[in-house]
């Protein structure tokens, strides 16, 4: 799994127009936390058999260095801060996000097959 990294707002600005043309997640990484290191790894196991049909591209944002970014993300989409957290962008907007323990690809893979990109 190759992550796109995510330290500013100007990626999160890139980010939301990539959205229009390919589904986008985000997950939100706390490097202090063994939840949000379980959380990705498990994600990252399962990633590119799970991922192969929706071309969904990952991006990681530690929020520790960059929590401007992550305080900006839950403003913008209207969801609340949590570590981990992960948010599905499709046309611009958040379609699906999970935190904690309730992150699961196979969930993540459900909103985007029924969603239509433009």
């Amino acid at each position: 799994m190759q992550w796109n990294c995510l330290s500013s707002l100007a990626e999160l600005d890139n980010i939301v127009q990539l959205s229009y043309q390919q589904p986008v997640l985000i997950f939100k990484h706390s490097t202090r936390c063994s939840i949000s290191a379980t959380a990705l790894h498990r994600l990252e196991r399962h990633w590119d058999a799970a991922n192969s049909h929706n071309n969904m591209v990952p991006y990681l944002l530690d929020l520790i260095a960059y929590r401007e970014v992550s305080n900006h993300i839950a403003e913008r989409f209207g969801v609340r801060h949590e570590s981990p957290q992960v948010l599905l962008i499709q046309q611009g907007k958040c379609i699906y996000h999970a935190s904690h323990w309730a992150i699961f690809l196979d969930d993540i893979i459900k909103h985007t097959s029924t969603q239509q990109i433009a």
